[in-house]
């Protein structure tokens, strides 16, 4: 009997431990698995759904998932927020995996706790399938706050770690040959996530649908997609949003303001005036009751023997349009005395000359300024330059042998732009800077003005933003003037430079608003 009762006890222990073993071996190991296929960081897109309005679709984002233990995983989605509510990061620390024939399947709930984001503690579920790489994820987000579920279906692959993170728009211009951008004066800045760039405000208030059809051209980070293309028509009537994806999902979202509009004040001298006869003939840029130069004082040095001018229209050589300004710097020091300058610089500005002041105090001829009621905010246009070669000191020359030459000095070019404050005299005329006072005088608001004034083979764009001078503002509603002076001798004003520096001219425009 005792041999019959412990021979059932060693059956009944050998059966049981039988049982947990083969139980032991039964339980998965995902561990490789999840290691090597599927833990790691997905790249997609999700919809958001709220109650059954569809309020987020196709929306870049990425996912991670992690190993938690040989069967289960962790879903992290970070930054989740849509219609300007920030949920925070929603993870779900545990979802139970199953092997579905060749996928994956896995399944979790928690409460999320979203209170630093002041959304509370949410309970949340979460089924989905990983096969290959590709994963899909359902998520149910109960928001209390809300009294609603937020229902995320999101759709990705699995990335390798070597992808790049560059998601950056490197490049936002308007081709202004386009016709559809003709409006555009100012080419887009890109200052950190936003874009700026200015239009003709005269052109959209004469056809306001301009704005709608804007053509952009941009390039973005290799390998990444953006949500809008290039060279396609675009309304810019309001803000527009760029989101660049880079090929590891990183986001970077742009913002190209609606475009600011400002008026636009043009010299394009393509339109010019021929002045006198015989020797003194010689031609003027138009308009004549904005533009000036020193070729309506220097037109009648032909009465003591001097040749030439230092002012020309040019139609060979121009940036756009019929003509350009030449300017063209006079070494007159052979006839130098007291009624002929050692040198004139070519110039050009906008103001008048008064040749009745040519004899007594040269300085005095160039009266400039003319009236303007905008804040400037740009110079631009187009230049050359080539210096002459025999640089001279004719200051204070009254004969030949007073004028000096400089050895190794090389002449300059001057362009600048001066909005000067209006001061009238007794008959409520405004008193013009002059030679005398341009560059000093305290009425002076703002200088935009060109730094290098060295050769230049070929034609070169400027665009010179307006300085503000200390304590100076610009007041709305208070007179102004505004000067543009353009010399082919920097110091010419001086009487130093040197004879055939020429500067070319073309189409410049100030920028205001």
């Amino acid at each position: 009997m005792k041999k019959n009762l412990f021979y059932y006890l060693f059956v009944m222990l050998f059966t049981v431990g039988v049982f947990a073993s083969c139980s032991d071996d039964d339980e998965p190991d995902y561990s490789q698995v999840i290691e090597q296929d599927i833990a790691g960081t997905y790249k997609g897109t999700l919809d958001i759904d709220l109650e059954g309005i569809q309020v987020g679709k196709d929306m870049p984002k990425n996912i991670t998932i992690g190993k938690v233990d040989a069967t289960s995983i962790s879903l992290e989605l970070k930054d989740f927020s849509f219609q300007s509510l920030n949920l925070g990061t929603i993870k779900i620390e545990k979802c139970v995996l199953q092997q579905d024939a060749t996928s994956y399947s896995f399944t979790g709930s928690q409460e999320v706790d979203l209170t630093a984001s002041g959304i509370g503690k949410c309970p949340t579920s979460v089924n989905g399938t990983v096969n290959n790489g590709a994963i899909t994820v359902n998520l149910d987000i109960e928001v209390p706050q809300l009294n609603q579920t937020v229902k995320v279906v999101y759709g990705g692959s699995r990335l390798s770690g070597t992808e790049s993170s560059d998601a950056e728009i490197t490049s936002f211009s308007f081709d202004t040959a386009n016709e559809a951008n003709r409006s555009v004066i100012e080419q887009p800045v890109i200052n950190g996530n936003t874009i700026t760039f200015r239009v003709d405000a005269a052109i959209v208030a004469e056809t306001p649908d301009v704005l709608k059809t804007l053509v952009p051209t941009f390039t973005i980070s290799d390998k990444a997609t953006c949500s809008l293309q290039s060279g396609v028509a675009t309304d810019f009537s309001a803000d527009v949003t760029y989101t660049v994806i880079a090929e590891n999902g990183t986001v970077k979202e742009y913002v190209v303001k609606a475009p600011v509009q400002s008026s636009v004040l043009k010299f394009t001298f393509d339109e010019w005036t021929t002045v006198g006869s015989g020797p003194a003939k010689h031609d003027e840029p138009l308009p004549s009751d904005m533009l000036a130069s020193s070729v309506q004082g220097a037109s009648l040095l032909f009465l003591f023997g001097v040749e030439g001018f230092p002012l020309y229209k040019s139609t060979d050589d121009v940036v756009a349009g019929e003509a350009a300004a030449k300017l063209v710097t006079m070494d007159t020091s052979a006839q130098v005395s007291r009624l002929v300058p050692a040198l004139t610089a070519g110039s050009v500005f906008t103001g008048t000359f008064n040749i009745s002041s040519a004899m007594s105090d040269r300085l005095s001829c160039t009266r400039f300024g003319i009236s303007y009621d905008k804040k400037p905010v740009t110079f631009k246009g187009w230049y050359k330059y080539a210096a002459g070669e025999k640089y001279i000191d004719g200051e204070g020359a009254t004969e030949p042998e007073d004028v000096k030459v400089v050895e190794g000095k090389v002449d300059e070019c001057s362009i600048m732009a001066v909005l000067y404050e209006v001061e009238k005299d007794e008959d409520g005329e405004n008193i013009p800077l002059t030679g005398h006072d341009i560059n000093s005088s305290p009425r002076r608001v703002a200088v935009a003005a060109l730094a290098d004034g060295t050769n230049k083979a070929e034609w070169t764009s400027f665009e010179l933003p307006f300085e503000f001078l200390d304590g100076k503002t610009y007041e709305a509603g208070k007179e102004y003037q505004l000067a543009i002076v353009c010399s082919s001798s920097k110091d010419g004003d001086l009487f130093k430079g040197a004879g055939g520096s020429t500067l070319m001219l073309d189409e410049l425009e100030i920028i205001g608003e």
